[in-house]
């Protein structure tokens, strides 16, 4: 049990899954669960796989278009200018990606699409940026983009090798991702290693690239009012990823990495877990505090709040 939800001093319900935080050598530190059992990371794989990409021959044009190509972002407007930028770089378009068309996931820009009648559309899908990468990789490597989703292309050959590089130990399972790209299992200690490995990379390194990136255009990461944006932005030196099904990783350079799933695939338990692991590589409560008890209301006012289990203090 990894969250407790309380009502007015009544436990609720709870979330379980696993957790680990490794320490700055990569070593398990804590462990909640099992941390060796595969897991699908989702989109917390994107930093590795976008180091697999620039390893491609992908040069990106700034340090946003590299956040966006490693990020899952909200689908407002800048997002989506600066992913059609990337592809008419690269000499495509839209039409061209094969992650599926959607709405906008920001609230407001949704509802202006909606109220617009505006039909989803393929940039808006929170992997755009991704894809445009990949698409990116293939043109500046001589590979088809015809077929880029598809686990023999030379692209996808090359990042699946790369997450078992990055994680230290072998992809056990391919499967299809939400976004249509090929989704590789790891442990969430493989998940922790690799990430830990571009926060600790050296200056110059693609993998550096990558984390220094993401850190300095969180915005592009994910977006407005969204968890890894805000994180990143108050807390320095923090490279944290979220993924579907109740996934985060997070890395702080010299104190270590913590990756957590749970077992329902829900988003409500996520912040409080990640807070509490790291709270263990050592960042302090007070600057945790907005992620790490968020409140649950009842009428007006404020009756209780989602918190870690006590199997999770250090």
């Amino acid at each position: 049990m990894l969250v407790e939800v309380w009502r007015s001093g009544f436990l609720e319900s709870v979330h379980r899954g696993s957790l680990v935080v490794l320490d700055a050598a990569g070593d398990v530190a804590f462990a909640a669960g099992d941390g060796d059992r595969p897991v699908l990371p989702r989109s917390a794989n994107k930093p590795v796989q976008a180091t697999a990409m620039l390893a491609a021959g992908w040069q990106p044009r700034t340090g946003p278009e590299l956040a966006i190509g490693a990020g899952s972002h909200n689908g407002e407007d800048g997002h989506r200018d600066l992913v059609a930028g990337m592809l008419a770089a690269a000499g495509l378009g839209p039409d061209d990606l094969g992650c599926p068309p959607a709405l906008p996931q920001h609230i407001g820009t949704q509802s202006e699409w909606i109220v617009a009648g505006r039909a989803p559309e393929r940039l808006a899908m929170n992997c755009s940026g991704k894809h445009a990468a990949m698409l990116a990789a293939c043109v500046a490597a001589g590979w088809p983009t015809a077929g880029y989703l598809e686990r023999e292309h030379p692209l996808q050959q090359a990042i699946e090798a790369r997450l078992a590089g990055a994680a230290g130990e072998p992809v056990t399972a391919v499967v299809v991702d939400g976004c249509g790209a090929p989704q590789h299992a790891l442990s969430l200690t493989g998940l922790a290693r690799g990430v830990l490995s571009l926060v600790a990379a050296a200056e110059g390194s693609r993998e550096r690239a990558v984390a220094d990136a993401m850190r300095a255009h969180p915005w592009f990461v994910a977006g407005t009012g969204r968890e890894d944006t805000d994180l990143m932005t108050a807390l320095p030196g923090l490279l944290v990823k979220g993924g579907a099904d109740g996934v985060h990783v997070a890395a702080l350079p010299g104190a270590g990495a913590v990756a957590l799933k749970l077992d329902d695939g829900g988003d409500r338990g996520r912040t409080p877990a990640l807070a509490a692991g790291l709270h263990r590589l050592g960042v302090p409560a007070e600057a945790l505090a907005p992620w790490a008890r968020p409140a649950v209301k009842g009428g007006d006012g404020v009756v209780g709040e989602v918190r870690p289990a006590p199997s999770l203090n250090p």
